[in-house]
């Protein structure tokens, strides 16, 4: 049961929904075959799930658009990397850049909650600058994973028109 009593009913119906789950699976498993094969930083790349998973829940939403989800992971895997450069890999890089992250995100109008992650991230051990390239296409693929739900949000709408 949904708050007020009412059942909860899915969007879309199972079959529609494992269907727009698979876009999201994938990428997620694309970027972790990329990283296992170019990089041993698992930890550095966790944050794209999560933000492929709110991609799956709501492509349309503001926090889900493309500039939001790229000024937001650029620039907390920027000063991530930033602050452990300047502070040495640690719990205070990493707080630093987590706050920097959020005001960032806030005075750029770019809020989506799974940077906050990337910044903590690249904070606690920002590696080499292979890592922040390799991140970086590893957000192009999210990014791609964005255009992808919209299309498949476009072909289910125009499947219940018919």
């Amino acid at each position: 049961m949904a708050d007020g009593g009412m059942p909860r009913r899915r969007r879309l119906g199972l079959k529609r929904e494992l269907l727009l789950a698979l876009a999201p699976t994938a990428t997620v498993l694309l970027v972790l075959a990329l990283v296992e094969a170019l990089s041993r930083q698992r930890l550095l790349f966790a944050s794209l799930a999560s933000s492929a998973f709110l991609i799956y829940l709501d492509p349309g939403h503001i926090v889900n658009t493309a500039r939001t989800l790229i000024v937001s992971q650029v620039g907390a895997a920027c000063v991530g990397a930033a602050a452990a450069v300047v502070l040495g890999p640690g719990y205070l890089s990493a707080g630093t850049a987590m706050v920097l992250a959020i005001v960032g995100m806030i005075v750029f109008d770019a809020v989506h909650p799974p940077a906050v992650s990337t910044a903590l991230g690249f904070g606690l051990k920002a590696g080499d600058a292979s890592n922040l390239a390799l991140f970086f296409l590893a957000l192009a693929t999210t990014v791609v994973l964005l255009g992808l739900q919209k299309l498949s949000l476009w072909l289910v709408a125009r499947w219940q028109g018919d």
